[in-house]
């Protein structure tokens, strides 16, 4: 006699696939998805290259969710570089903590080649023309913000030496705005490593060209 073979109903057969159980996004979870997929592809392709179609795709999503979320690409791309520029102007001035004035260059030097190298996606989106108008500005208007901030440690510095603190801005702006263009240079060169581009950086904002070091040094605790 052959005993037979209880089957627990519950148990899937062998000759079955078994179906896997997709676990649904909140909608914060599916807002952040979409914001890193688009900003790879902005990143990469540009706005205009960007089409909602492959930003939903990407996701695996319709193209409704995108607009549900965003309202369409343009508030997707805005919200993509508001983050940016954000984040790039917290860690430059976070990042301003020295007493002495040239540390103080380097440590600037050092938060935009950091934020190059860590966030090279948003740097990209950021140094192309926006297409649209941004609640923070573009990125010049950043580059302006992050200005002032050194502008008021130059003004400072003006007054000691006797120099007038009134061209503190022109001078601020000239800084920053050499950093940035180098920056920019950089991000695709990669050579020389980020410690040596900061210290001629500083050498030549510090110096001039009739001082310069022809072995600039970095006199701050960063050395990479």
């Amino acid at each position: 006699m052959i005993d037979a073979v209880a089957t627990d109903s519950s148990t899937p057969s062998n000759d079955k696939p078994r179906r896997t159980r997709r676990t649904r996004m909140t909608g914060a979870e599916r807002r952040q998805q979409l914001l890193e997929i688009g900003r790879t592809l902005f990143a990469a392709k540009g706005f205009e290259g960007t089409s909602v179609e492959e930003i939903a795709a990407k996701a695996g999503v319709s193209k409704p969710v995108v607009y549900e979320h965003f309202g369409g690409k343009e508030g997707l791309y805005a919200v993509v570089v508001d983050r940016e520029m954000r984040r790039l102007l917290d860690m430059v001035t976070s990042s301003l903590t020295a007493g002495h004035p040239r540390e103080l260059c380097e440590q600037a030097a050092f938060a935009l080649l950091d934020y190059i190298e860590e966030y090279t996606d948003g740097f990209r989106i950021l140094v192309r023309d926006s297409p649209i108008p941004q609640s923070t500005g573009s990125f010049a208007s950043l580059i302006s913000d992050i200005a002032t901030q050194v502008e008021d440690i130059l003004g400072r510095e003006f007054k000691s030496r006797g120099f007038d603190p009134k061209l503190a801005p022109l001078y601020a702006q000239a800084l920053v705005g050499m950093v940035a263009l180098t920056g920019q240079w950089w991000l695709d060169v990669r050579r020389p490593k980020k410690a040596e581009v900061a210290a001629h950086l500083v050498n030549l904002a510090w110096h001039g060209l009739d001082g310069l070091e022809p072995k600039p040094r970095l006199i701050g605790h960063r050395k990479a």
